[in-house]
C-alpha cells in the first residue's frame, strides 16, 4: 500500500501522488489509489485500519505478527494493524482503498475514560480480512467528511474517532470490555451550560473533547446523554445553531455572505451554502432576499 507522508517504509510500485490528509489530533484518513505493487507498513505509534474501497475484488497477500494470509478482498472488507506490528502487503490489480490511522495514546485515553479499563493493558488483535458494519459505517462517514469538506469539521470527526476507538476496544481487543449504559439525558443545568458555550463559540472550531471537559466526563459519554437530551448529536446541533445564526445576519444585515459564513463557523461561501441548502432548502442569497 502506498505511505502516506507521515508513514514509514518503501513500496515498489508507481502510484499517483495521493492528496494531502486532514490531519487532525488524533486520527488521521487519507484515500489510497495504487497501481499492483507491494511493500512493508510500519506505524510505531498508530493502529492502522485499512478499509478496501475497489469495486471489483483484488488479490492480497498480508503477513503481520508471524501470519500470513492470502485472499480476495472485497468492497467493505477491512484490516486492522495494531500500532508497532510490522506489515507486509502484496496486492494484484488496481488498489482502493480507506487508512485510517489512530494514535496509540487515544485507544489508551478512550478506554481509560470510557470503558474504565487500563488503557496500557488493552491490545488490539492484528486481523486479516474481515468484515465489521459498524466500522465500515464510520469509515463511511470518515470518508465523505474529507471528500466534501477536507479541512474537516473537529466536532464531527472528534466524534467518529471516539466511536471508531470504542468500536475497535469492543471486537478487536485481546480483552473485549462491556460498554456502560448510559440513559436519563444530561441534567438541564449541564445542558443549558452546554448550550451556552456553544452559542458564545459558534465562530470557533469547538472539539467535542472541550464540551466533555465541561461537564468532567468522557467524550463518548458525553455524546450519548446529549443526544438523549435533545435528539440530536453534538454535531448537528453546531451546526443547526450555526445556520440560525447565518439566517439572522442576512436578514439583518447587509453584509457579503463570505464574511457571515466566516462568523458562522463556516470556512468558506460554498461551505455555508451547502449545510444552509440541506437545512433550509434554499440558499443563502435566495432566503435574503425572500
Amino acid at each position: 500500500m502506498q505511505e502516506t507522508a507521515l508513514s514509514q517504509g518503501q513500496i515498489n510500485s508507481s502510484p499517483s501522488q495521493p492528496s494531502p490528509a486532514p490531519t487532525w489530533e488524533h486520527i488521521r484518513v487519507q484515500q489510497l489509489r495504487n497501481p499492483a505493487g507491494e511493500g512493508p507498513y510500519h506505524r510505531e505509534e498508530e493502529h492502522t485500519l485499512f478499509v478496501s474501497l475497489a469495486p471489483r475484488p483484488i488479490r492480497y497477500l498480508q503477513a503481520q505478527d508471524g501470519k500470513t494470509h492470502t485472499g480476495l478482498y472485497r468492497k467493505g472488507d477491512l484490516s486492522i494493524t495494531p500500532a508497532n506490528t510490522p506489515l507486509f502487503v502484496r496486492w494484484e490489480g488496481d488498489e482502493n482503498c480507506l487508512q485510517i490511522q489512530l494514535t496509540a495514546q487515544f485507544l489508551q485515553s478512550v478506554a481509560r475514560e470510557t470503558l474504565d479499563r487500563d488503557g496500557d493493558r488493552l491490545e488490539l488483535v492484528p486481523t486479516f480480512q474481515t468484515r465489521d458494519c459498524q466500522l465500515e459505517a464510520i469509515a463511511t462517514m470518515l470518508l465523505a467528511e474529507i471528500q466534501q469538506n477536507p479541512s474537516g469539521n473537529r466536532l464531527y470527526v472528534d466524534s467518529l474517532a471516539n466511536i471508531l476507538a470504542v468500536n475497535l476496544l469492543r471486537q478487536h481487543a485481546t480483552t473485549q470490555p462491556q460498554l456502560p449504559i448510559y440513559e436519563g439525558g444530561l441534567p438541564q443545568r449541564q445542558l443549558m451550560q452546554v448550550l451556552d458555550y456553544i452559542d458564545a463559540h459558534l465562530d470557533r472550531d469547538i472539539k467535542l473533547a472541550s464540551l466533555a471537559k465541561l461537564l468532567d466526563m468522557s467524550q463518548f459519554h458525553f455524546s450519548h446523554l446529549f443526544k438523549q437530551s435533545i435528539g440530536i448529536s453534538p454535531y448537528q446541533y453546531l451546526l443547526q445553531q450555526r445556520v440560525e445564526r447565518a439566517k439572522q445576519l442576512l436578514k439583518q444585515t447587509d453584509r457579503l455572505i463570505v464574511d457571515i459564513a466566516l462568523e458562522c463557523g463556516f470556512n468558506s461561501h460554498s461551505h455555508l451554502s451547502q449545510q444552509f441548502r440541506k437545512l433550509t432548502g434554499m440558499t443563502p442569497k435566495a432566503y435574503r432576499v425572500s
